[in-house]
C-alpha cells in the first residue's frame, strides 16, 4: 500500500496543522524552539521536517547544520526554497527512516516530533538513536489519547484523512523502554497542549 505521506498535499497538511481547532503547527515549531534555546546545538535534525515548520526558529550562528528528513521529496524542496537562503548549512534528506540504507551524520539534537505515530518503533528507535552524536539529544513528541477528539482532527482538507488508518497512537513506556535499550536515558517530559485541545507529551532522551 503506497505510503498516504506521498500523496497529501504540502498546502493542505500545513493548512490543516494551522486550523485553530488543531493548531499543531505553532505546538510544534514552539517545543522545538524550547529545545534550541535551552541546549544551543550545533546540529539538529528534524525528523518528517515536511515543509519546514520550525526551521524558522534557528539561529545559524548557534546551530550551524540543520538536517531535516521527510518521506515526501516535494516537502523538502518547498523546504529548500523557504530557508536554504537563510541556513547556509541545510542538508535535506528524502526517505524513510526505517529504511537502513538511509544515512544521517550525527548531530547533537534530533528531533522526532509526531513521526512515531506512523513507523515501527522497534525499528524507528535504534535508527534514531544512531544519528544522534555522543553525549547529544532525542527528543521525541507523540500524540496523547484522548476520549473526546479523533486522533486525526476533522478538517475541510479531506487528503488529510488517508491518515487515519496508517496512525497508530505511540506508548510513552514503549517509547522509554525501546530508547533505553538502544542506550538512551529519558531526562526530562512534559506534557505540552495545543490550543486546539490536544494532548502530546515530549520525550527528551540522552545518549551514552
Amino acid at each position: 500500500m503506497p505510503n498516504p505521506w506521498l500523496s497529501i498535499p504540502l498546502a493542505d497538511y500545513e493548512a490543516h496543522m494551522e486550523l485553530p481547532q488543531v493548531a499543531q503547527a505553532q505546538l510544534l515549531s514552539d517545543i522545538f524552539g524550547r529545545l534550541l534555546r535551552e541546549h544551543a546545538p550545533r546540529s539538529a535534525a528534524v525528523i518528517g521536517c515536511a515543509g519546514g515548520n520550525g526551521f524558522e526558529r534557528v539561529d545559524p550562528a548557534v546551530t550551524t547544520r540543520v538536517v531535516g528528513v521527510d518521506l515526501n521529496a516535494n516537502y523538502l524542496e518547498r523546504a529548500r526554497t523557504r530557508f536554504a537562503e537563510r541556513l547556509p548549512g541545510l542538508e535535506l534528506i528524502a526517505g524513510d527512516i526505517q529504511d537502513g540504507d538511509l544515512q544521517v551524520a550525527p548531530v547533537e539534537l534530533v528531533y522526532a516530533a509526531l513521526v512515531l505515530e506512523y513507523v515501527d518503533l522497534e525499528i524507528a528507535l535504534p535508527r534514531l538513536r544512531a544519528w544522534v552524536a555522543a553525549a547529544g539529544l532525542l527528543a521525541t513528541v507523540i500524540q496523547l489519547p484522548s476520549a473526546s477528539t479523533a486522533p486525526v482532527t476533522p478538517s475541510p482538507y479531506a487528503a488529510l484523512g488517508a491518515l487515519a488508518p496508517a496512525m497508530r497512537l505511540a506508548d510513552a513506556g514503549q517509547v522509554a523502554g525501546l530508547a533505553g535499550r538502544a542506550g538512551m536515558r529519558e531526562v526530562a517530559r512534559s506534557v505540552e497542549r495545543a490550543a486546539g485541545g490536544k494532548e502530546f507529551l515530549l520525550q527528551v532522551f540522552r545518549c551514552g
